[in-house]
This record gives C-alpha cells, sequence and structure tokens, in this order.
C-alpha cells in the first residue's frame, strides 16, 4: 500500500509516494531520484563523480529513506498527520556554513508587500530584528 507525502530536502519540496515497508519510508529508485539528485548504481548513491556506498539502504527497487538519512548524516522527520517527511542539513555541512558567519540568503516582504532580501544589502550594516508567536 503506497501513500502521498510531500518530502522536503535543502527547501524543495517534491510530492512523493511512500511504498509500504516494515520501515515505513520506503521510496522508488526512481521517484528517490527524482526528489533527492542522487542517482543510485552499483556502486551506492552518485552524484557526478561523488559516490557513497549504499549498503542495506537499496534494495528490491526501493530506497529506505531512513537509512540513507543516517548513511549521509542527516537528521529526518517524519510527520504522519501532515504526511510530510523534511531531511535536514548534516551537522558536518552545518558546521561549515555556520564557521563561515555569513548569513545564508532569504527574502521576506516588509509590510507594504515589497520584498526584500538579504543578499540585496552585502556590505551594509542592518538590524535584523525577530519574531515568533510560539
Amino acid at each position: 500500500m503506497s501513500q502521498q507525502y510531500t518530502l522536503i530536502v535543502d527547501q524543495k519540496a517534491s510530492p512523493v509516494e511512500l511504498i509500504g515497508s516494515s520501515s515505513g519510508v520506503e521510496l522508488t529508485i526512481d521517484t528517490f531520484e527524482a526528489a533527492l539528485g542522487w542517482t543510485v548504481k552499483p556502486e551506492g548513491f552518485c552524484r557526478g563523480e561523488v559516490c557513497i556506498p549504499a549498503g542495506e539502504a537499496v534494495a528490491d527497487g526501493t530506497v529506505d529513506l531512513a537509512a540513507y538519512a543516517t548513511l549521509t548524516a542527516r537528521p529526518m522527520i517524519v510527520n504522519v498527520a501532515e504526511r510530510a517527511i523534511s531531511l535536514g542539513t548534516a551537522a558536518a555541512d552545518r558546521s561549515d556554513e555556520l564557521s563561515s558567519l555569513d548569513a545564508p540568503d532569504f527574502t521576506l516582504p516588509d509590510l507594504d508587500g515589497k520584498l526584500h532580501s538579504l543578499s540585496d544589502y552585502r556590505g551594509k550594516k542592518i538590524l535584523l530584528a525577530a519574531y515568533a508567536s510560539w
């Protein structure tokens, strides 16, 4: 039995169909490749010249997404109620980003609806005020 979910990876959302399995988080190889940009080959998960041994993450034409997350050291969250899965950035990659002291770019609207990107203000001093209601 398959179920429709939204897979969020690197700020990109893709509709995916989960294959019913014991782990509950398996995708067909085609769906995995389309959503994550890796190609499944006999040597493992490959992107360009880089390959990661897949081990038991690939079997019977499917990819166990939880096993892939473990292999790549990416945190994974599954929200069954919202039918969403999110793969976070690996801790080592996040550490490299943080040590650079460069803020990630983002775009938000002002009160008049005009969009502003952080990159528009590079080289200028700015004050960012953040608020959350939770």
